[in-house]
């Protein structure tokens, strides 16, 4: 068991190191822009079409499970690039499942926004 003394500033501090975290990826990760402006479609068109609490569920659990994917894919990527900056095919795959990881999310954000917007929209 941790014997540290629980200080409020030292978890204040850790959010900054999170927060600093997130302007780090939007900053730096052309994917993390991108997503990030997905995101602000996806949240203004539920404005717009009056979507349901459990919609509005649904729409920001997938925007938070591909940003979660993607950042955690930058920070592998970035980790893998400092262990072997050269090419080694055992860090391809990892880059590659950690890369699959954000299709997943994304894919599955894309069927959820259809599944909720595609009615509102055209039916």
């Amino acid at each position: 068991m941790d014997n540290e003394k629980f200080f409020i500033i030292d978890r204040i501090r850790s959010f900054k190191y999170a927060f600093n975290g997130l302007k780090l990826f939007f900053v730096n990760d052309h994917n993390g822009r991108v997503h990030l402006f997905a995101a602000i479609i996806a949240i203004g068109l539920s404005f717009y079409l009056k979507i349901s609490n459990l919609e509005w569920i649904a729409i920001l659990s997938v925007i938070s499970a591909v940003f979660v994917a993607e950042i955690l894919n930058s920070a592998l990527e970035k980790l893998a690039d400092v262990v072997s900056p050269d090419y080694h095919p055992k860090i391809k795959v990892i880059k590659d499942l950690a890369a699959a990881a954000v299709l997943v999310a994304a894919f599955l954000s894309v069927v959820v926004g259809a599944i909720i917007f595609i009615p509102k929209l055209f039916l």
